[in-house]
């Protein structure tokens, strides 16, 4: 049975409008479907009616955005030639919206992508404009730097990166661009876009043996985003140097910048730093968004007692606060957040930092420079001739800087920074591994405190799974020796929640949170 007659056995046309639907249809050259949308068929109605035809549900994807991570199911190439495309993963399948549920190779594709993924598919007839709408959205990152790539196959060579030189009458002298626009300016731009407006935290770019790999740490996880060709990796560090202020021939030692992009109307800063490897220069740039802003201490997630605990401590006239934990554990945002809460116009608060992450009204911030001398220890000994009442370091690093932040809390002065230990007991030997005398660490230090970041599950998503067997011995054994009246202060509940994907959320995780000891 022709659709044609299914819509005449339904009652929606009669049998002399499907003849002349027909007829016109081979005529104008137009689907069957355009010709029943002129005749005033609703889209919506006729994708009902299309599946009801075909067996298949029918689904209209208006106002649904797909995430990239659902995206990710079915490559942009195999979507665009099978007209199938991946929706959402709902209660353990994979939905996907397809065009022509008749076609036997779409069919086979999908199983195919089913085996490797482990998730089983159903299919939903969509029209296609929604599918046209959808491929505008695999085409974001990877198609504008495809574009640009094809651009600069005929525009540049990965070793002829074109400069030309610009005076700057403001600043008095000579500045280094690369042609605005040029393809590898807006392979780069797009990278940088796409990863704040991602959420991402770093980007690295990595040559390899025969390509160059981007990636964006998202959630404390790095993921790849793009592959680029191995020839353009000179000029994509190229770029780089130049807008970091860095040496374009010195390829053989590392080297660190910064620059300052906006992006969709924000001021963005990179931290940039260059590393020699085998097969060229790799590149990793930390982004530093200011219009995330600095968290309240209250958004902290922290217990009611151990924000009482913080907020004594920097009540406190004198004394030095250190925040221990690895490289990205959330240190300096924890100690922002409490500079964020001290009395900044009755009080003189001055920092020390490497590189400058938020500003803070009210704050005033210096920026270090080890390559001209200006280091942690030399800050500290100018700004105690500062009159400062709180001075905040950006980390203490060596036994001088040690040495002289316990000097400053010892003479009046309330110190914060941040120390490489794996626990706040580990603070105190760590002291004096650098050289501070254990009598002075009794008088001075008056808080020391360990974190670290954890994933939080989405809203609705998690599997939950009973604490039992090995793991509830496990925990067992690490609180058997804790004091009875803190065991009290700990909750423990017999049912904890694994990660699994959700239709909104596919990772089953988004954002992190602090988790702290002290």
């Amino acid at each position: 049975m022709s659709f044609l007659a299914f819509l005449e056995k339904k009652s929606v046309i009669k049998k002399a409008d499907a003849v002349d639907i027909q007829e016109e249809s081979k005529r104008s050259g137009e689907s069957v479907e355009a010709v029943l949308e002129k005749r005033g068929i609703a889209p919506g109605r006729l994708l009902e009616l299309r599946g009801e035809y075909l067996n298949v549900p029918a689904k209209s994807l208006e106002g649904i955005t797909i995430p990239f991570e659902i995206l990710q199911y079915i490559p942009e190439e195999s979507a665009v030639y099978y007209k199938a495309i991946p929706i959402r993963v709902h209660e353990g399948a994979l939905e996907v919206g397809i065009v022509d549920p008749d076609s036997i190779e779409a069919k086979d594709a999908l199983n195919f992508i089913s085996s490797k993924t482990g998730l089983p598919f159903k299919l939903f007839l969509i029209s296609k404009e929604d599918f046209e709408k959808v491929i505008q959205t695999y085409r974001g990152l990877s198609g504008e730097v495809t574009k640009a790539l094809s651009e600069l196959e005929t525009e540049l060579s990965a070793e002829d990166v074109t400069l030309i030189k610009e005076e700057d009458p403001s600043k008095k002298k000579t500045e280094m661009r690369i042609i605005e626009d040029a393809p590898v300016t807006k392979i780069v731009a797009t990278v940088l876009r796409y990863a704040t407006e991602g959420g991402g935290s770093d980007i690295h770019v990595e040559p390899l043996a025969d390509r160059v790999r981007v990636r964006f740490r998202v959630d404390g996880v790095l993921h790849t985003s793009i592959v680029l060709p191995i020839k353009v990796h000179s000029a994509v560090v190229a770029r780089i140097k130049i807008l970091s202020n860095m040496k374009l021939d010195e390829k053989r030692k590392p080297q660190d910048g910064r620059f300052s992009a906006r992006i969709e109307g924000r001021k963005i800063d990179f931290r940039v730093s260059t590393f020699p490897t085998y097969y060229g220069e790799k590149v990793v740039m930390r982004i530093l968004d200011h219009a995330r802003g600095v968290k309240k201490l209250d958004d902290m997630g922290l217990s009611a007692r151990d924000l009482e605990i913080i907020r004594r401590a920097i009540g406190r006239p004198y004394g030095l606060i250190l925040i221990s934990g690895p490289t990205g554990s959330g240190k300096s945002t924890t100690l922002y957040s409490m500079l964020n809460e001290l009395d900044r116009e009755e009080q003189n608060v001055l920092s020390l930092e490497d590189p400058i992450e938020y500003n803070i009204e009210g704050l005033n911030q210096s920026q270090v420079h080890p390559e001209i001398g200006y280091t942690f220890a030399n800050g500290l000994r100018t700004t105690l001739r500062q009159d400062p009442d709180v001075i905040m370091v950006g980390e203490i690093r060596d036994k001088e800087t040690a040495q002289l932040a316990v000097q400053a809390a010892l003479t009046g002065h309330l110190v914060l920074s941040t120390i490489h230990t794996n626990n706040a007991v580990g603070v105190v030997p760590r002291l004096v591994d650098m050289g501070v005398d254990p009598y002075l660490i009794a008088p001075t230090l008056i808080l020391t405190m360990a974190q670290r970041l954890v994933s939080l599950l989405c809203p609705g998503s998690g599997a939950p799974a009973k604490v039992e067997g090995s793991i509830k011995a496990m925990v067992d054994k690490q609180f058997a020796d804790l004091p009875e009246k803190f065991r009290k202060e700990v909750p423990f509940a017999d049912t904890v929640y694994k990660i699994a994907p959700s239709p909104e959320c596919p990772n089953g995780t988004r954002g992190r949170i602090c988790v702290r000891t002290r």
